[in-house]
């Protein structure tokens, strides 16, 4: 497994990358929107309100950050990680809703061809001075964002990819205008509007199945299986869950077991794939491991079982002779059924009549109770 970060020194990081991309997307935000109002660039006005929609995802970084770094509480047993969840969908909206004013107020300038201005040759400079400094940051962030594992900082890294994207489409509408072509600043404009619209979608999208808990990829819960099913003492594995939270993962499992082997062994088998599964897997923070003596998926609406209760009733009834003689009794709810083992001191399988009337009452019990598949006797030494 590669070597994890604690969660201080991840949400440090995290935070880092955040002041570190709201810094540089203030400069950015400012000398665009200048340059472009005084050069009369649409397209370099709208790469500037992208940029300031990035200044708005990193101020969402470090709240989100913030919020979901607080250990778990009683209210909050999973912890907070779910708030980088919700700002990722409160920045996606946010896209969206930028996209779309961008686009209407473009729309509205190419109605009346008259009024379409012609941007200053300065406005090339900052479009390429733009491109190399979002370049540069979406490196970085990524970077910070592999290491901590945050899909919030990845996405937000993206996101100043997009920009660096964006400023290269204004920079070719700039250069198209100064060439003779009118309406090229227009469409670079529309053509950034779409690229936020898009990005946005995807992190409303994505954060929302995020949100109902969707499984795991299929390819990654097909490997944790497997990973199950190489772990000695497991048998057979259903009901296998996953779900997200942030950049955690946590998974549900049933594991079928021997049906004769003690509570406490398979307790231990449990711990062992809680323990694998968290060690192979990085994004895996809690396993919770319900331990089966049989695949019992079918048996989900089946009628309540004997409890051990009404076990001890039933024998002290049908063994009345020797009930002050029975040591202990064990108790196997298999195929909807009981099997009951009986433990006797050694002494009374000397006792021939004694022995065959412990049989005759067994077969008895086994034959009138419905709910009791089989009864074993057993003598202890």
């Amino acid at each position: 497994m590669a070597e994890m970060l604690n969660t201080a020194a991840a949400d440090k990081l995290k935070k880092r990358a955040s002041i570190v991309g709201a810094l540089v997307n203030i400069l950015q935000t400012a000398i665009k929107l200048a340059f472009g109002i005084l050069g009369q660039s649409a397209a370099l006005i709208a790469d500037g309100i992208h940029s300031l929609s990035d200044l708005l995802s990193d101020l969402l970084v470090i709240i989100a950050v913030r919020l979901g770094s607080r250990a778990a509480d009683p209210d909050h047993p999973y912890g907070h990680r779910r708030f980088e969840t919700i700002a990722t969908v409160l920045l996606g909206v946010s896209l969206i809703g930028i996209s779309a004013a961008i686009v209407w107020h473009v729309l509205e300038r190419v109605n009346d061809p008259a009024t379409l201005p012609i941007p200053d040759v300065n406005t090339l400079g900052i479009a390429a001075l733009s491109i190399l400094l979002n370049e540069w940051l979406y490196h970085y962030t990524k970077r910070i964002a592999k290491t901590t594992r945050s899909k919030l900082l990845l996405a937000n890294a993206w996101h100043q990819r997009s920009d660096a994207l964006s400023s290269l489409v204004v920079l070719c509408g700039i250069g198209g205008v100064l060439l003779g072509y009118p309406f090229a600043d227009a469409i670079a404009a529309v053509i950034v509007a779409l690229m936020i619209a898009k990005i946005g979608l995807s992190l409303v999208f994505d954060s929302i199945r995020e949100l109902v808990d969707t499984s795991l990829p299929p390819s990654v819960v097909a490997e944790i299986r497997k990973a199950i099913m190489a772990i000695a003492g497991v048998e057979g594995i259903h009901l296998l869950r996953t779900r997200q939270m942030g950049e955690d993962a946590y998974i549900d499992a049933h594991i079928v077991v021997d049906p004769r082997i003690t509570v406490s062994e398979g307790h231990c088998i449990g711990d062992a794939v809680r323990d694998e599964l968290i060690s192979r897997f990085d994004d895996v923070l809690d396993v919770l491991v319900h331990i089966d003596p049989e695949d019992d998926q079918g048996f989900l609406d089946h009628p309540r079982p004997l409890a051990r209760a009404d076990v001890r009733d039933l024998l002290t009834s049908y063994l009345d002779g020797v009930k002050s003689h029975i040591e202990d009794f064990r108790i196997h709810y298999l195929d909807g059924q009981l099997e009951v083992e009986i433990i006797l001191p050694f002494v009374l399988s000397e006792q021939a009549e004694q022995l065959a009337a412990i049989k005759r009452q067994c077969a008895l019990m086994q034959m009138e109770i419905k709910e009791i598949d089989k009864v074993f006797v057993f003598f202890k030494i």
